[in-house]
C-alpha cells in the first residue's frame, strides 16, 4: 500500500482523541485503504489487535443488521477490552440511523472512532445536528500524480513521466487501476462500473429518481462542460433542443445530488478585486478525470479543460479553499486560499506564441494585492515575467503535497 502521507499528517493529531474521524469522499477513492493505513500507526504505536474492530457496511452481513444490532456488537466487543478501543465504520450512510449509532458509542464506550462515507451532506449533515464540535471531516480524493509516480517507481518503472501523466490525462487516480495495472479497456469498464453504482446506489436510489434516462443525460452534458461556466439556463436550452424539459428546482436538485455522492464539484465566482462572492456561473469539475474519459470520453482532445479539473482536484488535496476568480471583465483560472493567504494560478496546455502569453500573464497583474502568481502549463521552458512565476504543470503536480501550507 501506498503511505498516502498527506492524509496521515491530516488525521495524526486526532488519534486517541474523543472526536469522530470522518473520511469522506467518491467511492473507491481509497478511503478502507487510510483505514488500513491507520490501523498500521496504531499497531506501531503498542495499540493491540485485539483493540481494533471494523465492519464495512457494504458487506452482505450487514445488509439486513440493524442500528441495535450494531450498537449490541460493538458494546459488546467494547465492554471485552481492558483498554480503549478503535472502531472504524466504513461506507457507514448505509446503515439506517447510523448517525444515533456514532452518537451512542463516543458516550458508553471508551473508544476511537473513525468512519467513512460516499455522501458529503449526510455526513456532515447529520453530524452537525448529533456530534456538534465532536467530529473532525478529511476529505479523501483519487490519487493525485505524485502519488502515482510514487508507486509507479516500482510498478512501472519502464515509463517516463510524460507517459505517465499521459496515462492520468486519460484515466485519472482511482487506486485500483494503478494496483492493478489494467489496459484502456479493462480501465474504462472499472471506470463505468464505478460511475453506475453512484448513480443508481448513491444519487437515483437514495433521492428515488424516476426518469433515470433525463438524469443521466444531464450528467453527461455536464461532463461535456467540465471547466466551463455552468448556468441553469445553458442546460435548460440544451434540454429544449434535445425537446425535453425540466423545472429549474429539480435541475439544481440533480446538480446538488451530484455533488453531495462526491461526483461533482461547484466552484464559485469570486470578485478579486471587490473580494465578494458572485453568485452565478460557478464552474464544473469532476472527482477524477478518468471517470470522464470512460463515460464521455474526449480528455485529450479537451486537454485545456481536463488540466484545470486536473489542478482544481490538487488544490483542493493541498487543503485550500479553491474559486474561481474574476477581475472586470477578465478570468482567473484559481484563487485559492488557506490560513496564510491566497494564491493565484493560470492554467494553459502550451504558451504556443506571444498572444497566449500575453494573455494568460496580464490578467494576474490586475488583482490588487501582492500575493504569488502563477501560470502553469506543459512548457518546459521558463516563461516567467514581472513577478509572475511560470511553473511546468508535471513538476507543479509532483511536489509533496504534505509539505504545503
Amino acid at each position: 500500500m501506498i503511505q498516502r502521507e498527506s492524509y496521515l499528517q491530516k488525521i495524526r493529531p486526532f488519534m486517541h482523541k474523543d472526536l469522530v474521524k470522518v473520511l469522506s469522499g467518491i467511492r473507491r477513492s481509497g478511503k478502507s485503504t487510510l483505514f488500513k493505513l491507520i490501523q498500521q500507526e496504531l499497531l506501531a504505536q503498542g495499540i493491540k489487535p485485539s483493540q481494533i474492530y471494523e465492519i464495512n457496511f457494504e458487506s452482505l452481513s450487514y445488509v439486513t443488521a440493524s442500528m441495535m444490532d450494531v450498537y449490541r456488537e460493538l458494546i459488546q466487543f467494547g465492554q471485552s477490552q481492558a483498554g480503549k478501543s478503535y472502531i472504524f465504520l466504513d461506507e457507514v450512510q448505509d446503515l439506517s440511523e447510523w448517525e444515533r449509532l456514532v452518537n451512542s458509542l463516543r458516550v458508553d464506550l471508551d473508544c476511537d472512532l473513525y468512519i467513512t462515507g460516499s455522501n458529503s451532506k449526510l455526513l456532515s449533515g447529520e453530524l452537525a445536528t448529533h456530534l456538534a464540535g465532536r467530529y473532525i471531516e478529511i476529505s479523501v480524493y483519487p490519487f493525485s500524480f505524485q502519488e502515482v509516480t510514487e508507486l509507479s517507481q516500482d510498478a512501472r518503472p519502464e515509463m517516463t513521466r510524460q507517459e505517465l501523466f499521459q496515462h492520468y490525462l486519460l484515466w485519472g487516480g482511482m487506486p485500483f487501476l494503478y494496483a492493478n495495472q489494467l489496459d484502456a479497456e479493462a480501465s474504462a469498464a472499472y471506470l463505468q462500473d464505478i460511475f453506475n453504482s453512484i448513480v443508481l446506489k448513491d444519487i437515483i436510489a437514495r433521492h428515488s429518481i424516476r426518469d433515470v434516462e433525463l438524469f443521466e443525460r444531464i450528467l453527461h452534458y455536464l461532463m461535456a462542460q467540465v471547466g466551463q461556466p455552468f448556468s441553469g439556463a445553458s442546460l435548460a436550452h440544451y434540454l429544449k433542443n434535445e425537446k425535453r424539459t425540466l423545472s429549474q428546482e429539480t435541475l439544481y436538485n440533480y446538480i446538488a445530488y451530484a455533488q453531495d455522492a462526491c461526483l461533482l464539484h461547484l466552484a464559485p465566482r469570486a470578485d478579486v478585486i471587490g473580494k465578494r462572492m458572485l453568485q452565478f456561473q460557478e464552474k464544473i469539475y469532476l472527482a477524477d478525470p478518468g471517470i470522464r474519459q470512460a463515460i464521455y470520453g474526449h480528455n485529450q482532445r479537451d486537454i485545456n479543460q481536463i488540466l484545470e479539473n486536473i489542478v482544481y482536484l490538487e488544490l483542493l488535496r493541498r487543503g485550500y479553499k479553491v474559486s474561481i476568480g474574476k477581475a472586470g471583465s477578465r478570468e482567473i483560472d484559481f484563487v485559492a486560499e488557506s490560513r496564510n493567504g491566497r494564491q493565484y494560478f493560470q492554467v494553459a496546455y502550451l504558451l504556443a506564441d506571444p498572444t497566449v502569453v500575453e494573455r494568460e500573464f496580464s490578467v494576474l497583474h490586475t488583482t490588487p494585492d501582492s500575493y504569488p502568481k502563477f501560470v502553469l502549463s506543459l512548457d518546459t521552458i521558463d516563461f516567467s515575467r514581472d513577478g509572475v512565476i511560470h511553473q511546468n504543470l508535471i513538476d507543479f503536480l509532483i511536489a509533496p503535497i504534505y509539505l504545503e501550507k
